[in-house]
């Protein structure tokens, strides 16, 4: 299991471009390439997927179990010639003020894998030798096995760089980026830009590609990913017999998913069905309804205008179907949602109540919520680790059942209450994984057997 990381002194240097441009290289090389990414982000990992032509997968610390990370890192790398991690915000940035745990180098040092270190290296000369050399001896077990050179202004410029950091510290300098305009990724309120939403996401992507392919060593890169370590993805997931079948809202407005549980969810024996809430006029046949996160937000009215999807969900509803929301889908499931310009839009009207948004971020980050009553995800007392990252505000009369706290920089307790249900329909602004914990796969899964069987 051939693997590196690619991580940086901070956000904004590069990550996601470089590591994108490298994927797609090194997939150009004839490499099977399999990417990875660290945290709970899902728009990163979709331009990893147009990089790579696999799906990426999200791995984070305060989620998922240590055991659980080297399951799913193990899974998808044991097929491929070289896994390639990209790394969260900077190396040594973690949860608080914690380096050591939820940070790049945490993950790394879990996976046993060596990083790369991107540094924005526009204005720099020597000082560059002195950033480089506080990152590989900040943290010792962490093993830092190289630099990429990102922004680099002329050739002139990286061999002052080059000779700077390799004079003063032991580690290898794999090329440079130069600056380059053309490769920027476009970004809003909840991060980059989707890169399904890009009509020149692919030109951008090559012109990447092709950088790396000018500029880094790649052959070197291959070289120290070879592996030092291996191990078996030792996932034991029980199998449901019942012919089950999950819808799954998936098109431009909800497409906040992991692959993985998407994958388990396989695993546990249900069918998925995909199906477009804003084109198609009615659900396909099944036991089930899952919304993801995505920017209902930014296509209500695309929503709105299908009234027959609305119509169909809200009487599946009405039944007993299970159905489940998270962020976007919690606001879709509302009775109506008012965008940033106070245009108002309805929505399924399942759960009583409505979305708002506001200029203002209104949750972001780790949380968990613990369940005040039983739902189609778990039973009552239940914790569900995961996180919230939203402008909305989701106003309503409905119970609370969540009970939540996130953990503050001063090492307070904040907590807030949230997620609602009617019926079997449960939504929330929680993003979880359901490797968290199968239990929530299991509950969810005893939910969709006992809907199929009521309806024999």
């Amino acid at each position: 299991m051939d693997r590196i990381m690619i991580a940086a002194t901070h956000s904004g240097a590069g990550k996601t471009t470089i590591t994108s441009g490298l994927m797609r290289a090194l997939k150009d090389k004839g490499l099977k390439v399999q990417p990875y990414k660290v945290g709970p982000d899902y728009i990163d990992t979709s331009y990893h997927k147009q990089a790579s032509g696999l799906d990426s997968h999200n791995i984070d610390e305060f989620i998922l179990p240590k055991d659980e990370i080297r399951n799913i890192f193990a899974a998808y790398a044991k097929t491929s010639d070289i896994s390639i991690i990209e790394g969260v915000m900077g190396v040594y940035d973690g949860y608080q003020s914690d380096s050591d745990y939820c940070s790049s180098a945490s993950m790394a040092k879990i996976l046993n894998c060596p990083v790369i270190l991107v540094i924005d290296a526009r204005a720099m000369a020597g000082s560059a030798a002195a950033l480089v050399k506080g990152f590989v001896e900040f943290d010792k077990d962490l093993d830092i096995v190289g630099v990429i050179l990102n922004n680099v202004s002329s050739e002139n410029h990286y061999d002052i760089l080059k000779q700077a950091i390799e004079k003063n510290v032991n580690v290898k300098v794999l090329g440079r980026i130069p600056k380059n305009s053309d490769i920027s990724l476009p970004s809003r309120h909840l991060g980059l830009v989707m890169q399904s939403e890009l009509d020149d996401s692919e030109q951008k992507l090559q012109t990447m590609a092709d950088l790396v392919t000018t500029y880094l060593d790649l052959d070197e890169i291959i070289k120290i990913s070879k592996a030092k370590s291996t191990w078996e993805s030792k996932r034991a997931i029980k199998r449901s017999d019942k012919n089950l079948t999950l819808a799954v809202a998936f098109d431009k407005a909800f497409n906040f998913y992991y692959p993985d549980t998407l994958n388990i969810l396989k695993l546990a024996g249900i069918k998925l069905e995909y199906f477009s809430p804003i084109s198609d006029s009615e659900l396909p046949e099944c036991d089930g309804i899952y919304f993801g996160g995505g920017y209902p937000e930014i296509f209500a009215r695309e929503l709105s205008n299908n009234t027959k999807m609305r119509a169909s969900i809200k009487e599946a509803s009405n039944n007993n179907m299970p159905i489940y929301g998270e962020c976007g889908g919690l606001m879709y499931l509302g009775g109506y949602l008012i965008d940033s310009d106070g245009n108002k839009f309805d929505m399924t009207g399942i759960l009583s109540g409505y979305s708002k948004m506001s200029a203002k971020l209104q949750r972001f980050g780790y949380c968990q919520g613990k369940l005040n009553e039983s739902t189609i995800i778990g039973e009552k007392g239940q914790i569900v680790r995961g996180h919230e990252f939203h402008h909305s505000e989701f106003i309503t009369d409905l119970e609370p059942v969540y009970s939540m706290e996130k953990e503050m920089s001063d090492y307070s307790i904040k907590t807030w209450a949230g997620g609602y249900k009617y019926k079997n329909t449960f939504g929330t602004y929680l993003h979880t994984h359901f490797a968290s914990d199968y239990n929530l796969i299991y509950k969810f899964c005893s939910a969709l057997e006992e809907y199929s069987e009521s309806n024999l």
